[in-house]
């Protein structure tokens, strides 16, 4: 397969699940907080809510360009091969630069839950929030490890391309 329709529809895939896995995140906030209406539940679901904003988000923005980022791509291999190194590596290469500040930020996160559901009191509002930063965190920083790794394969691919020209 053309490995810049395997990137994008790689990157289109993966976004479908960040904004199925956002969708049903909100859903089980809204069951946390209606349903179960405790506190501890109602801590669980306010990381809930504010992760999966961002995974709707940044989801529902990957799919509806994917399909023209591919095109783009594709254009530059094709007829503008120039631009492959003064376009989209550097673009790639911020790309992969901020999946770094994200594991970090994610990672962070991850702490941050161990450390409240450690050192606050049990079924509490803040041992709750621990838990749903814990657990959220830990699910993009799994979804971004696979983007991150396609594209640096992606980028890998553009380089050699460098070479032919």
């Amino acid at each position: 397969m053309n490995p810049i329709i395997k990137y994008f529809n790689g990157e289109k895939a993966e976004s479908y699940i960040f904004l199925l896995v956002g969708v049903i995140a909100l859903a089980m906030a809204l069951y946390f907080v209606f349903g179960l209406k405790t506190s501890f539940w109602k801590g669980v679901a306010i990381p809930f809510v504010v992760v999966a904003i961002l995974e709707v988000i940044v989801g529902f923005t990957i799919v509806t360009r994917s399909e023209n980022d591919m095109i783009r791509a594709e254009k530059f291999v094709q007829n503008e091969p120039e631009k492959i190194k003064t376009d989209e590596i550097p673009r790639m290469e911020t790309v992969l630069r901020n999946f770094v500040i994200y594991r970090y930020v994610e990672i962070a996160l991850i702490i941050f839950g161990i450390v409240l559901m450690y050192t606050t009191p049990i079924d509490t509002f803040w041992q709750g929030i621990g838990l749903g930063f814990f657990i959220k965190a830990g699910i993009v920083l799994g979804l971004d490890f696979f983007a991150e790794r396609r594209g640096q394969f992606y980028l890998e691919y553009l380089n050699s391309l460098i070479d032919k020209i």
